[in-house]
């Protein structure tokens, strides 16, 4: 039976610690998955929703954007896969008597674990202008709100219209065109701030920003890297794939600063003896100094090209350009300061090139931390510098896997969803539609913060997500929000932005993953895009929350009619009668889409082309795949400081806490901790369960602070510490970006230790 949710937050202030597990999944997570399923779901409504997670018949999971094999499991879902469902598909409701109950004050007092847990929204709410408390509107009227704000605009310029990845194909480019027509690029999403670099650094090295590789391509590689990442926590079925190469003779090095059980030893939960014994999954583990990757590939390069046959030099005559550049480059790089850079020792390195050496497919894999530092770009275009040495692209078994955390956002970005669009998409656009679509660049995530700070955006229009958890220099961000003339979160549950708006505000509530929706010609489906640039789709196969939600498509469709009136020819009434009209019109828009109808209506979907995989064709400026040379890079911390990274804990996904426990890492009842090497720790005076203000260093000289810490000693490389987010995004400054692609450098944030 489902369980109500708590009335209370619950104390943090003394969490408790035991040594870190060595190994992930098994029992404890089967555990663990039914008790959160049943206290959201009972036990009877479990059953009916997860056995339809991840299914060709069912719904994609709300979480993270991992694909699916042909071949299905009957249990096709992970611990926190599981854990995301119940959160959506859970029986307790946010009413309006909920906000009668509970004004605006006491929401922004709350914790978002606490928010979290009270439910699903049941109907539109909206804060009028010097109101205290969220009331009950109708949808009539509150889409008449939004359009009173965004006509009274100077500009459209003025307006931000922000995506979260779980937003379908279908509804991203409804939005996305709705924008463009309204007159704005400003569409900031949610990869701003996570694989940014990753598009960045791979669009110019090999022509398109999406990985290379397929699911059967990790289980055919000779040797996969998996860097700055750990699938126990953040993606746990890419274990699965990563025991199945092993199965088949892969090797793995792991390149992290932390120790991850995932990657030590993965006991399969789909068979007896997964459970019993587990598979050991690393071969290496290389605990990097936080930043020192790009070193550290640099240094491998060089050793690449120094021995005698190692380089694909076919590939690198025919295929790629750049190559006497980065070789002038590597000739540089230098034992001694890559060892500075990275902590590590030659025997392992030496250990990872002979890997490296004897793997003809190698595939690298990476995640935010690669793609959240200053230099992450650059780091990111080593890493395939290295795989282009090797002729490691378009090869079966071989390529870049940047790994996407959540379930849409590379699919969002496939529709449109970009503040700086290629000519060729809006030339289609607005061929397609008969609209003159802005060319100007609009804001992306840290742009839009800035222009909310400076008065120059002045509505905020939030599709999911959670945008003040998400993103950083916390006191800064609030204040910004609450300067603008209105904001509205297309939301099914309450989350900490809610409580930080504009002078009005709305919450509008739509349908999850988990809800059937019907329209007006009948049951609708929509369709995501994974990691691997699979296209399937999603049905929901639960009763709404409510009567009164509205799909995303079909407020983006009703906000497009209030706003642009006649003046729009836009179809907007047939879109949200009948999704199928809105692919129709994707597939003349978008390449890879064509015939989008019949081929979403294939159980297994549909691969979108890629033309280094497919064809080792790269569309660059050049013609070719680039290596690039870029000077190396990595964190200088004073001395008496550490270099902090933010991550997730185990009881997370994103902003959203399912819990206070970080089960591998032996943490539980609390957020609120540093890790700390013990070394480091003896050295700065923090002892073992003692309490810390962190306090973040940045050229600005402005002190950002985030109280009361429990100190825990714990194996992280030396000069490195780590802490959850979104608790510590009050530390990363607005200003600290990584070069090219402007996504915040939450993984390298210096800090100093105060007595709490």
């Amino acid at each position: 039976m489902a369980t109500k949710p708590p009335t209370g937050d619950p104390v943090q202030d003394a969490p408790q610690v035991t040594p870190p597990k060595h190994a992930a999944a098994g029992l404890p997570a089967i555990g663990h998955t039914l008790r959160i399923a049943q206290e959201q779901m009972g036990l009877a409504r479990t059953a009916r929703t997860l056995l339809k997670v991840n299914q060709k018949d069912g719904f994609d999971c709300p979480g993270c954007a991992w694909p699916e094999g042909d071949k299905r499991h009957t249990a096709e879902f992970c611990e926190n896969g599981a854990k995301a469902v119940a959160e959506e598909a859970t029986l307790r409701r946010v009413t309006p008597e909920f906000f009668a109950a509970h004004p605006l004050a006491d929401l922004a007092a709350r914790s978002g674990y606490w928010l979290g847990q009270q439910g699903r929204i049941t109907g539109p709410m909206y804060l009028p202008e010097g109101g205290d408390r969220y009331e009950a509107i109708s949808w009539e009227r509150a889409f008449s709100v939004i359009a009173e704000e965004l006509t009274a605009l100077g500009s459209p310029d003025e307006a931000l219209f922000y995506t979260s990845g779980r937003t379908s194909n279908e509804a991203a480019f409804l939005f996305q065109l709705f924008a463009r027509e309204f007159g704005t690029n400003n569409l900031p999403d949610c990869s701003n701030m996570c694989h940014e670099s990753s598009g960045s650094a791979l669009t110019e090295t090999i022509g398109i920003g999406k990985g290379s590789v397929s699911l059967e391509d990790l289980h055919q590689a000779d040797l996969i890297i998996v860097a700055g990442q750990n699938p126990g926590t953040n993606h746990p079925r890419m274990l699965s794939a990563l025991e199945k190469a092993k199965t088949s003779g892969a090797k793995i090095i792991s390149v992290n600063p932390l120790p991850e059980a995932g990657m030590e030893r993965f006991k399969n939960p789909q068979t007896p003896l997964g459970m019993l014994r587990g598979t050991a999954l690393n071969d290496l583990f290389l605990q990097i100094r936080i930043g020192g990757d790009q070193a550290l590939f640099r240094l491998l390069n060089k050793l690449v090209i120094e021995t005698e046959g190692a380089t694909d030099e076919d590939f690198v005559r025919e295929h790629t350009h750049g190559y006497e550049e980065l070789a002038a480059a590597a000739k540089e790089a230098d034992w001694d300061e890559t060892l500075t850079a990275t902590g590590l020792t030659r025997p392992e390195i030496e250990r990872a090139l002979a890997m490296i050496l004897a793997s003809k497919r190698t595939i690298v894999c990476w995640a935010m931390g690669l793609t959240q530092h200053k230099h992450a770009v650059a780091t990111i275009r080593e890493v395939v510098n290295l795989l282009l040495l090797r002729g490691n692209i378009g090869r079966p078994g071989a390529g870049v896997c940047p790994v996407r955390g959540h379930s849409n956002v590379q699919g969002d970005r496939t529709m449109g969803i970009f503040e700086r669009p290629a000519p060729a998409f809006l030339d289609a656009l607005d061929k397609e539609f008969g609209i003159t679509s802005p060319r100007g660049h609009g804001y992306d995530v840290v742009r839009s913060i800035q222009a909310m700070r400076d008065g120059k955006a002045k509505v905020l229009f939030a599709m999911g997500g959670n945008f003040v958890g998400a993103t950083p220099d916390t006191e800064v961000t609030e204040a910004a929000i609450r300067r603008t003339a209105l904001t509205v979160h297309v939301s099914t549950k309450l989350n900490r932005s809610h409580a930080v708006t504009g002078r009005r505000a709305l919450i509008l509530p739509t349908l999850g993953r988990t809800d059937k929706d019907v329209q007006a010609s009948g049951r609708q489906f929509v369709t995501v895009e994974d990691s691997m640039g699979m296209v399937h789709a999603s049905r929901g196969n639960l009763a709404p929350a409510s009567p009164h939600l509205l799909s995303e498509p079909a407020i983006v469709a009703r906000m497009a009619r209030a706003v642009l009136g006649t003046a729009s020819a836009t179809p907007w009434e047939q879109f949200e009668r009948d999704y199928a009209t809105i692919r129709d019109r994707i597939s003349r828009v978008v390449p890879g889409f064509e015939d989008f109808n019949a081929r979403a209506a294939r159980p297994e979907g549909f691969r979108l082309p890629h033309a280094p995989r497919d064809e080792r064709r790269f569309p660059t400026r050049t013609g070719k795949a680039n290596f690039t040379a870029a000077p190396v890079e990595y964190p200088r911390v004073p001395q008496g400081r550490l270099l902090l990274q933010t991550l997730r804990s185990h009881d997370q996904y994103n902003t959203t806490i399912y819990g206070l426990d970080d089960r591998y890492r032996g943490i539980t009842g609390g957020r609120r901790i540093v890790m700390v090497n013990p070394a480091d720790a003896a050295e700065l005076g923090l002892a073992d369960g003692s309490y810390t203000d962190l306090v973040s260093e940045w050229k600005d000289g402005v002190e950002r602070r985030a109280p009361g810490f429990r100190v825990v000693h714990y194996p992280t490389a030396r000069g490195c510490a780590a802490a959850y987010y979104p608790e510590t995004n009050v530390l990363v400054p607005l200003d600290s970006t990584a070069d090219t692609s402007n996504t915040p450098a939450s993984k390298s944030v210096v800090v100093r230790f105060e007595p709490a």
